[in-house]
């Protein structure tokens, strides 16, 4: 027989190339599995799928640093405020509430920890600059502290009071805005939603109008902020570029 036969119709690369079909059917199968931890479990007409070999795989618990465990597959928001445009499953879906408060669409966001980010040694990771004092504006640049934040409409919404900093990174992650006309209301402002005119010392920012900075959910310690917070906060942002006024929520065309 030819080297490396077995049998006369048998060889050694004939059950190589069928083990490795054997392998890389299992290995599509286990990956097909994994890639459903996230934004699963399917709903359909018989309701969500439940876990089994070609669906969702059994949860998965992760040891966090901090102490305690954390499952995978958990449903995050389950009770959203939204229906179907035709009542059909699969259907593009509108909010049943204030679009902004909906957490829906652009405004979206996942139930994360409420509790702070740390840092490495273990201290809150963002935090303002009248706790952690040693951190301050660059010599040579502006300090936007006292500036006026304004709206999408153009109209004064608050003026900025503190900055908070990532201890981490080093660098600016939110303006604390004292809305104006709420009654002494503080709120976050995420840096990257705003841009900075020092010319007119003014925070301009595009995605909300004036009047919806007395909406930005807050803070429980206004000296700390959790990851769920963050979330909220960053979400209420985001959701404005589409929910601020019913023209950003219509087409184009």
């Amino acid at each position: 027989m030819p080297f490396g036969a077995i049998t006369s119709h048998i060889d050694v690369a004939q059950v190589v190339l069928y083990a490795f079909w054997v392998f890389f059917l299992f290995l599509v199968l286990y990956l097909r599995r994994e890639d459903q931890r996230e934004g699963y479990p399917l709903v359909s007409e018989e309701g969500p799928s439940k876990p089994g070999y070609f669906y969702p795989p059994e949860p998965k618990s992760y040891e966090l640093a901090g102490g305690g465990v954390r499952k995978s597959n958990r449903p995050d928001r389950p009770d959203l405020p939204y229906r179907t445009t035709s009542g059909l499953i699969g259907m593009p879906i509108e909010p049943t509430v204030d679009p902004l408060k909906s957490g829906l669409g652009s405004g979206s966001y996942s139930n994360r920890v409420d509790e702070p980010d740390q840092t490495f040694d273990g201290h809150n990771r963002i935090v303002p600059t009248r706790v952690a004092g040693e951190y301050g504006v660059m010599e040579g640049d502006r300090d936007p502290r006292g500036y006026t934040v304004i709206g999408s409409d153009g109209v004064p919404a608050g003026k900025v009071v503190d900055l908070w900093v990532d201890r981490a990174e080093f660098i600016f992650r939110y303006f604390e805005v004292e809305v104006e006309g709420a009654a002494g209301k503080r709120v976050l402002l995420p840096v990257g939603f705003t841009f900075v005119n020092n010319q007119r010392r003014a925070v301009i920012v595009d995605s909300l109008r004036a009047s919806q900075f007395a909406d930005v959910p807050t803070l429980k310690d206004p000296d700390q902020v959790t990851r769920l917070e963050e979330d909220k906060v960053t979400a209420f942002y985001g959701g404005g570029y589409l929910y601020s006024s019913e023209q950003r929520a219509e087409p184009v065309l």
